[in-house]
């Protein structure tokens, strides 16, 4: 039996790629019979204290930054007595998810004060970017000026897809490896076999309408408005519609735009995320977000929809080429809707490739064969 402490800046209920990894990385461990402990930020004001589904969750308190995106350590009274009990413990490994949030220096600091082995696992392909040109300029000095920091503190670097090993290369980083982003694609093929909603039933939606889904967080970046748009332009052709699974900051405008084709359904949970993607034709996320490896895309290929999406991030590594799924040239309007378009002239192909993908991911991106290599990290010494 291995300890291992994984620090991650944010942590559910706060919802995104990050925070599922560690959740699912977590509990495959545990599985494994090793004891985890994640440390993130109270960024949103639950108990600093906690186990969840066997998981030890300590939070520290923190300042919340671009409403809550971009998280910093207090360091108050509360904060050394909650560090106080975590220096107590005695872990084999230290993992520290992401390399460019202020928080990887504190897991950095940590590790290394108290002589544990520490890797840092980088989820990222580009700088941050908000699309505009002096605040994405101000992220990209912030991120090096953390990274240099992080190169004092830690020497060992993986990403969760091959495209995240080679951007640590301009950080000057050679990465160790790889420890991939999966998914559980046992239990979403099971629900999506068995789905716990209904959801064509419960929207009215025909059998010979073409579904499209889009899950993740409703941020420009991903390129939900684009998509959107597109819809829009194709149901002039086809019987379609748009089913929208997430929150985040643009839920508002996303829902001026619900109708009888566009249909957004706000947060569900995982079994309502696997049935909806059983119930799809096509799963697309244009997203120009410095994805690290999108689990959205993964879960949708576990399901058998046909994913539609950009090379950001390692959806390159499961979409190798045509014959598996699309990738986008580039995410305007025009590109996003000929691909959708495509995907429903030819049935037949589309289909394959979806069941092609999904071998893969049995193959390739399973959180036991993740765990497994994080495990034998925290044996070594």
């Amino acid at each position: 039996m291995s300890k291992i402490c994984i620090f991650a800046s944010h942590y559910f209920p706060y919802l995104g790629g990050i925070e599922r990894y560690t959740y699912n990385l977590s509990k495959a461990l545990i599985r494994l019979g090793d004891e985890v402990m994640i440390v993130t930020c109270n960024d949103v004001k639950e108990k600093n204290y906690e186990i969840m589904d066997g998981i030890e969750v300590l939070r520290l308190p923190c300042y919340n930054l671009m409403d809550g995106r971009y998280p910093v350590t207090k360091f108050s009274r509360e904060f050394f007595a909650l560090y106080k009990k975590l220096s107590d413990r005695d872990f084999d490994l230290v993992l520290i998810n992401a390399r460019f949030y202020p928080h990887t220096l504190l897991g950095g600091w940590f590790a290394k004060r108290n002589n544990i082995k520490g890797i840092i696992l980088d989820h990222g392909t580009s700088h941050m970017t908000i699309g505009k040109k002096m605040p994405d300029t101000l992220f990209a000095f912030v991120e090096h000026v953390i990274t240099t920091g992080d190169k004092l503190l830690c020497k060992d670097y993986y990403g969760v897809s091959r495209a995240c090993c080679k951007w640590l290369g301009h950080f000057h980083i050679k990465a160790k490896g790889v420890l991939y982003n999966a998914v559980d694609a046992v239990s979403i093929q099971n629900i999506a076999e068995e789905p716990k909603r209904n959801f064509r039933k419960e929207f009215d939606v025909s059998q010979d309408t073409a579904v499209i889904v889009y899950t993740g967080r409703l941020i420009k970046e991903k390129g939900i408005f684009k998509l959107i748009e597109a819809v829009q332009e194709l149901r002039k052709k086809w019987k379609i519609c748009l089913f929208i699974a997430g929150d985040g900051e643009e839920m508002e405008k996303v829902q001026t735009a619900a109708d009888d084709v566009i249909i957004p359904l706000g947060r569900l949970d995982f079994e309502e995320i696997a049935s909806l993607l059983g119930q799809a034709d096509v799963y697309c996320l244009p997203t120009d977000y410095p994805e690290g490896f999108p689990t959205a895309v993964l879960e949708a290929a576990a399901a058998g929809c046909y994913v539609i999406t950009t090379d950001r991030g390692g959806s390159r590594e499961l979409i190798q080429d045509e014959s598996y799924g699309t990738i986008l040239k580039n995410t305007e309007v025009q590109s996003i809707q000929e691909a959708i378009d495509a995907s429903l002239q030819y049935p037949d192909k589309r289909i394959q490739a979806a069941e092609k993908a999904k071998k893969r991911v049995n193959i390739m991106f399973t959180w036991d064969k993740t765990a497994q290599k994080v495990h034998g990290l925290a044996r070594e010494r």
